[in-house]
């Protein structure tokens, strides 16, 4: 590793775990954090849970965990290129979806809307969840007791009812501070991730053509640079090579950008970027290119009468699994049930999160058979 930059985060001076462990001779805190998540249960399943489209409709649309690989190797370069811990970044990349639902988004929402009465779900709050307690592999402790650092860098935002109960954790939502800069790194390069991937999965799908594309000045700009290059190029490599080209754009322009604040600001320490504004953004200009961007996958995919149809399924499916489960909560494992002694509402909530796609579906069948379910 590079020799890091004074603000970054350095393992050494890390605020610690939870429960205190002895350090390692071969691994810094950070590595040791990261190869928790890469072993974790949680992280596992996420290759069986939609990013856009439901894992069985196609073998190399992306999954949960294909994107949390690209996001971890985005956030790893930007954190080269800024001297700043790479482990960290890394660590908090491949974290960020543990507690996401089945069914993305859609299973998100959907769940939030049972849980509406019982304190709400969200995927980020769940990811800190699953890391502190729903994982259970140690002999001397729930969760992963990942360091501080991670913790909060999973936690990107969080309101002020729930930031007040989750201790030191939640406090710089209350004090309005920032996290450190491999937290922020992580949140760009989800961003990047999945704007640029979304595009390839929506052109693969059909749903998305390449002159549609080319209303968006970010894709245009890049694609006609790849067509005067290669005007032979076929289509599949022509969107390879202009999506290629715009997460280095992007990349480049947070990178420099990035730099520029932190030249502004001059933090001596970590200490010192918690109390400074945010440091690691686009451009102007480039943030306004991701905008579009994003706008544009809003209404021509991600709203697609296509994907919205398999939406609609994946909230009748999560909708049909907690009512069951509130009726009989029997039908939850009995060692699941047990886990941080929970309210019913909040060991459902955990219990369907913790789903893969097709683990839902197929349970969904089975009891919409035995409860009759419509």
């Amino acid at each position: 590793m590079m020799k890091l930059a004074p603000y970054a985060a350095h393992p050494e001076q890390s605020r610690g775990r939870r429960l205190k462990e002895e350090t390692s001779a071969l691994r810094n805190d950070f590595q040791r954090d990261r190869d928790r998540v890469i072993h974790s249960t949680a992280f596992r399943r996420l290759e069986y849970k939609t990013q856009v489209f439901v894992n069985h409709e196609g073998d190399l649309f992306r999954t949960r965990l294909t994107h949390s690989l690209e996001v971890a190797q985005i956030a790893r370069s930007i954190a080269r290129t800024l001297n700043l811990h790479e482990d960290l970044a890394e660590a908090i990349a491949l974290a960020h979806d543990l507690g996401h639902t089945p069914f993305g988004h859609a299973g998100q929402d959907a769940l939030n809307r049972c849980m509406k009465d019982y304190g709400g779900f969200e995927h980020n709050l769940q990811s800190l969840r699953v890391v502190d307690l729903l994982e259970q592999r140690y002999a001397e402790f729930d969760g992963l007791n990942l360091t501080f650092e991670t913790r909060e860098g999973i936690l990107k935002h969080c309101s002020i009812k729930n930031a007040q109960k989750l201790g030191d954790v939640g406090q710089r939502f209350l004090d309005k501070t920032e996290t450190t800069l491999e937290g922020q790194i992580a949140n760009f390069a989800d961003e990047i991730a999945y704007n640029n991937h979304d595009i390839d999965d929506g052109i693969r799908s059909g749903l998305l053509t390449i002159d549609q594309l080319m209303e968006v000045s970010l894709f245009k700009e890049h694609a006609l640079k790849v067509k005067g290059l290669y005007p032979d190029l076929s289509q599949k490599r022509l969107v390879h090579e202009t999506i290629r080209r715009m997460i280095h754009s992007l990349v480049d322009d947070l990178c420099r950008t990035s730099l520029s604040y932190i030249k502004v600001s001059k933090p001596k320490n970590v200490d010192e970027v918690r109390l400074n504004g945010p440091m690691i953004d686009f451009s102007i200009e480039m943030a306004e290119k991701q905008l579009e961007l994003k706008q544009f996958l809003r209404k021509s995919l991600y709203l697609h009468p296509k994907v919205t149809e398999m939406t609609d399924k994946a909230a009748k499916t999560i909708e049909g699994l907690f009512k069951v489960y509130m009726d009989d909560l029997n039908l939850i494992p009995s060692d699941y049930q047990s886990i941080g002694k929970e309210e019913k509402p909040r060991v459902i909530a955990d219990y369907i999160a913790g789903m893969t796609d097709r683990f839902a579906i197929r349970e969904y069948k089975k009891l919409h058979i035995n409860h009759s379910l419509n």
